[in-house]
């Protein structure tokens, strides 16, 4: 008799295994002549030595498959053991949210986006509210490290309040911090399992900080997001976009139009173009209100405040 220890590396063990292990009791059946034993991330395999190496290569589907779609249901199981393609490729996903959902490029702003990660090392992404400039750079990143083209993700903002004074905060330094970031956690965990999320962060391979902690870092092999750009001194905006390295992609997101520091100080992106522009190794894509994917009324809302500020 053969045993045999099988990883599932980046898939997550609560969608492999399915709910109430369900998953794994459907493997267990179409697969008699194996003994499956999972602890963790492991699935441990008995039987004989030809029946354990050819249930290798639909292990290795069914997690490519967990992997890519986040989700993994008894037909895709069935699919898999007869050889079929578990389900039609949307060739239009960028990655594939918690619920199985393709998260695509929606409307032409966000397609720019998408052209530009894949032709420029530094992209800034500029454009009003609700246009998913913070959720579109996150989905390029989730899937680059998924794909294995880097080995992190690092995800910041700057930790200023949106007109508001909280005072002094509770906790340890990462509770204090956390409410400026909590935008970055909500679009991860749309695109990552939830434990699978939280290994990722307790191990840095997901790193998420206030622009402060980035400075005397070299950022190498992974994909780095600056969003809330806005609101950046030059000073800032300098510092950050100097620690790329070697393998690295950053994407820069912002909204000249909701700044919040402090009337005396000019915002960093808001020169950027004027500074950066002439290099042609750096992407801008500008977003407008037709690019709006939230709410209608966001649309609305935007164009009001825009008819204001003009008036004034």
């Amino acid at each position: 008799m053969t045993e045999r220890h099988f990883l599932l590396d980046e898939a997550d063990p609560g969608v492999f295994y399915g709910v109430g292990n369900a998953n794994l009791r459907m493997l267990r059946s179409l697969q008699p002549k194996l003994r499956l034993v999972a602890r963790g991330d492991v699935v441990k395999v008995l039987g004989d030595e030809r029946d354990v190496a050819a249930f290798e290569p639909l292990f290795e589907r069914l997690k490519a498959h967990c992997v890519r779609y986040n989700a993994l249901s008894e037909e895709d199981i069935l699919a898999s053991v007869r050889g079929l393609q578990p389900r039609e490729t949307d060739a239009a996903a960028i990655v594939y949210s918690t619920g199985g959902k393709p998260v695509a490029p929606r409307g032409e702003g966000q397609r720019r986006i998408v052209e530009a990660f894949r032709a420029h090392d530094l992209l800034f992404a500029i454009g009003p509210a609700g246009t998913g400039k913070t959720y579109i750079a996150i989905a390029l990143a989730v899937r680059s490290l998924k794909n294995k083209e880097v080995r992190r993700i690092i995800l910041s903002r700057p930790a200023v309040e949106a007109g508001e004074k909280l005072g002094f905060l509770p906790g340890d330094m990462k509770d204090k911090v956390d409410p400026y970031l909590q935008p970055l956690y909500d679009a991860l965990g749309e695109m990552l399992p939830a434990a699978k999320l939280q290994e990722y962060i307790e191990t840095g391979v997901i790193q998420i900080a206030p622009l402060a902690f980035m400075r005397g870092r070299t950022l190498s092999d992974a994909v780095v997001i600056l969003d809330e750009a806005q609101n950046t001194t030059r000073a800032q905006l300098r510092m950050f976009l100097t620690r790329l390295g070697h393998g690295t992609k950053m994407i820069v997101t912002g909204d000249v139009t909701q700044i919040d520091l402090p009337t005396a100080q000019r915002s960093g992106l808001a020169e950027a173009r004027r500074i950066l522009g002439g290099i042609g190794e750096i992407a801008f894509v500008t977003l407008g209100q037709d690019d709006i994917v939230r709410h209608r009324l966001v649309t609305k809302i935007v164009q009001a405040y825009e008819k204001e500020n003009h008036n004034e």
